[in-house]
């Protein structure tokens, strides 16, 4: 080459090898991770989130916080990607599957500056985190997972996210009905359960709608507000005048041509309520338009009538009822016809909504939440999603395992003694590792207001004597205590994609050693 130099990549690229790559990307997702770390647990803290357009989002839920953020550097981003996985897969455990992320990438920080390759530590990792899965299915209860079980998960899910220790008891027992009203042969389809939110009034008033509410007010007026026991059809068509293919004229000389012209319209539009009248339907939804003269017809007739209904709404209604939506009113028959117990349209402030409750078929249910301010019903939203999931997962056959770090420092105690028999440098990762799983723990006392260093102390040498032992919160501080004999307890499927996702995250970005970021 005469000693030229040879460029590969274009003027505007930038590259950063080796060392100066891996401290870069570990310095990012530990950044990350730590901004979620005060969250963690019953006395976790909020962050405030506040957009260039002034929304505001207050809350503790790291994969709402994460996703809020506006994170650019792509190794942060695989950390948002952990919680994403963690959210998708049970629905809560976001926060310690960042931590954990985070912490990770610290200790193999120190590993890297002891020469101990990335291709060890990541090898390490792995082990470890077999290590983990096996402690977790030896932890997991042998006891029935019954409604008291459940309850226990939820309201673990749900104290310190906004809802008060006293709402989440109430709250736990409307997660678990609603859980228990679906659940059909051991199975729940999370689908048929929906979380619907409405300001005013406070989040004692929550409450489970044994059918579907929709965001709906009657066509007319007149219409009647309440229907006993209806049928119920819905209607994936306008109920209006047919219009022609063709453009055409039409020359009106007299008076009597205009009537006539006028009462075919009305005929028409007649036809079509006395067809919804005739095969006995009480209440139609319509996902298009209602004539107005349609409307006073159906009204007349003290038939309710909704129009401009979603897709999804119309999908959740004929699901609810067991009703089949039909192309047009022409098409429907009395088969299309679905049941409820009730529909009603009640009003909250200036927002009017459709409850649809009951009926033959119905599997859908909703949990109606309320709240005093749109941020706290935006979080009480949040936690009702999160401790419905947990309730799914725990009815899984992972099974229940116990909360407040206990798992966690059963994992690490695991983690260390299978540790001295894995030979050469590997084994400092696996140690690490279990170093790592401790900050769980750690940040839960510290978030508690206790002393971290000590409160790991207590816990080992609890958990050493008793067999298990967590952080309780108590009052406005922490004790070491048995978390059954406290009733908190978490989804073993949890603390399972928790320990994966965090390291496939981590070990991932341990093996970086060059980033090139071009245009």
């Amino acid at each position: 080459m005469g000693g030229q130099p040879m460029f590969i990549l274009s003027e505007d690229s930038q590259r950063t090898q080796g060392d100066d790559a891996q401290s870069s990307n570990i310095a990012a997702g530990k950044a990350v991770s730590e901004s979620v770390r005060t969250t963690l647990g019953p006395r976790g803290m909020d962050k405030m989130l506040v957009s260039d357009s002034g929304d505001v989002v207050i809350t503790n839920d790291g994969a709402t916080i994460l996703d809020e953020m506006d994170i650019e550097h792509p190794a942060a981003q695989m950390i948002v990607e952990v919680a994403e996985t963690q959210e998708d897969e049970v629905g809560d455990g976001t926060t310690t599957a960042s931590v954990l992320a985070g912490e990770l990438l610290s200790k193999a920080e120190d590993l890297l500056e002891d020469d101990v390759h990335p291709t060890t530590i990541v090898e390490g990792y792995h082990e470890a985190a077999s290590l983990a899965q096996e402690a977790v299915r030896a932890n997991a209860l042998d006891e029935e997972i019954d409604e008291d079980v459940l309850r226990k998960v939820a309201e673990t899910s749900m104290t310190g996210k906004g809802t008060g220790d006293v709402a989440a008891e109430d709250l736990a027992e409307t997660v678990v009905a609603t859980v228990t009203h679906v659940q059909e042969n051991d199975h729940v389809d999370r689908s048929n359960i929906t979380v619907r939110t409405q300001t005013g009034g406070s989040s004692s008033a929550t409450d489970l709608v044994e059918g579907v509410i929709v965001d709906e007010e009657p066509a007319h007026d007149n219409m009647p507000r309440s229907v006993g026991t209806p049928t119920v059809a819905v209607v994936d068509n306008d109920i209006d005048l047919k219009e022609s293919s063709i453009d055409a004229e039409y020359n009106i000389t007299e008076a009597d041509q205009l009537n006539e012209a006028m009462a075919a319209e009305e005929e028409e539009l007649k036809g079509y309520v006395d067809r919804i009248d005739s095969i006995g339907a009480k209440v139609v939804f319509v996902t298009g338009d209602i004539a107005d003269r349609a409307k006073a017809f159906l009204a007349k007739r003290g038939i309710l009538a909704f129009e401009s209904v979603g897709d999804d709404d119309a999908k959740s209604i004929a699901s609810a009822t067991g009703a089949s939506r039909a192309g047009s009113v022409d098409d429907l028959a009395e088969d299309d016809l679905g049941e409820a117990d009730e529909i009603s349209v009640q009003k909250f402030g200036d927002d009017e909504l459709a409850f649809v409750e009951g009926g033959t078929a119905a599997r859908s249910v909703t949990v109606f939440a309320r709240g005093g301010t749109e941020h706290v019903t935006d979080e009480l939203e949040r936690a009702l999603n999160d401790a419905l999931d947990v309730v799914v997962a725990a009815l899984g056959e992972d099974g229940v395992v116990p909360g407040a770090g206990a798992t966690e420092i059963a994992i690490a105690d695991h983690i260390r003694s299978e540790a001295a028999s894995i030979e050469g440098r590997k084994q400092l990762a696996v140690e690490a590792f279990a170093d790592a799983v401790d900050v769980l723990p750690r940040t839960l006392a510290s978030n508690t207001g206790m002393d971290p260093i000590d409160a790991l102390v207590d816990l080992r040498s609890e958990f050493e004597s008793e067999g298990r032992a967590g952080i309780i919160s108590e009052g406005q501080t922490g004790i070491i205590g048995d978390p059954l004999e406290y009733g908190v307890l978490d989804p073993a499927a949890v603390k399972r994609e928790a320990v994966e996702s965090a390291t496939e995250a981590s070990t991932m970005i341990v093996r970086i050693d060059d980033v090139i970021a071009a245009e």
